[in-house]
């Protein structure tokens, strides 16, 4: 079974930055569809973005042009990149992976049977 450990979390002004780390064990990253979805207070938790073995990307419509996702295969580490943050970004992140191809099709929760147990991110206006 897989192992995914998120890190990087942590408090940032709006406008700021952030960089999460997701460190996986017992896959290869390289052929999984791995994302990030986040979950604020009260509210359903969101998709991000994924990157599938493919290499290719989707992104929230509220992140894009902000957010980065990418992957080191030889670290087996899935990253995301937070730049101009705003209040609206605050929410515990999680890492997700399926070894389904199909999981990157859509940002949806349910495609998703890997989950880490997340990392906080506040962001203060």
């Amino acid at each position: 079974h897989g192992h995914l450990v998120e890190s990087g979390g942590g408090s940032a002004q709006a406008g700021g930055s952030l960089r999460l780390s997701c460190v996986v064990s017992g896959f290869t990253i390289s052929t999984y569809c791995m994302g990030w979805f986040r979950q604020a207070p009260g509210k359903d938790d969101e998709g991000v973005t994924v990157v599938g073995s493919d290499g290719r990307v989707k992104y929230a419509d509220s992140v894009k042009g902000r957010f980065t996702i990418s992957k080191d295969n030889a670290r087996n580490t899935l990253y995301l990149e937070m730049n101009n943050l705003k209040a609206e970004d605050s929410g515990r992140y999680y890492c997700v992976a399926d070894p389904w191809a199909g999981a990157c099709l859509l940002l949806h929760r349910g495609n998703f049977g890997l989950w880490g147990k997340g990392t906080q991110v506040t962001v203060s206006s």
